[in-house]
């Protein structure tokens, strides 16, 4: 029965890791969510191919910036969840105190459970809208999030832990940029609801 018990405990963690964590920063934005760094300039990826012309499309170069950060982010944060901490990944870069608050929970919800990610996990990230004019410029993006080559695996008991069947293996996910003293940051991310992509 324990057995029974303690496998339940890890599917459902599980499952609220892949539904919850995958991206992060799924919390509540209502809070004041201040950069995590400085905002060095240098903190800011490039895109890759950018040049240093000035782009003639102003939205154009901030979609490039936007999306840089977001991929910047979202590797950041596969290498946390990788490793089972976010120490040396550089996150902090990219998210925001909220949604980089986020993945830290995921990450001690993750060390209770013994478990850790391996695999990839597949983002194709596009830029919805774009706010220039904004008092706090922002950006909205939607991201085709892919398991197919995701796992979580059991550090304790030596094995791979299987989706939930109910677990699309492609979904849509939602991210809000803002740019704060001239760099983009990733200040909400949400996994729930998005459907299929």
């Amino acid at each position: 029965m324990r057995a029974t018990v303690q496998g339940r405990r890890t599917e459902a963690l599980c499952c609220a890791v892949v539904l919850a964590g995958v991206l992060a920063g799924c919390g509540d934005s209502g809070g004041d969510a201040k950069p995590a760094a400085s905002s060095s300039a240098s903190a800011q990826p490039s895109a890759p191919g950018a040049s240093t012309a000035a782009s003639p499309d102003p939205e154009a170069a901030d979609e490039s910036k936007v999306l840089a950060v977001y991929r910047a982010m979202t590797e950041a944060e596969a290498e946390a969840y990788r490793t089972g901490t976010d120490k040396g990944t550089g996150l902090e870069r990219y998210a925001s105190l909220d949604a980089l608050g986020q993945t830290r929970l995921d990450l001690a919800r993750m060390k209770e459970a013994g478990t850790v990610v391996r695999g990839k996990i597949g983002h194709d990230p596009e830029v919805t809208s774009l706010d220039l004019e904004a008092k706090t410029p922002t950006a909205k993006l939607s991201d085709c999030i892919d398991l197919s080559k995701y796992q979580t695996y059991d550090v304790r008991a030596k094995k791979v832990i299987p989706l939930p069947s109910e677990q699309p293996l492609r979904y849509t996910a939602t991210a809000t940029a803002e740019r704060w003293d001239g760099r983009w940051m990733i200040t909400e991310v949400n996994t729930q609801g998005g459907g299929a992509c």
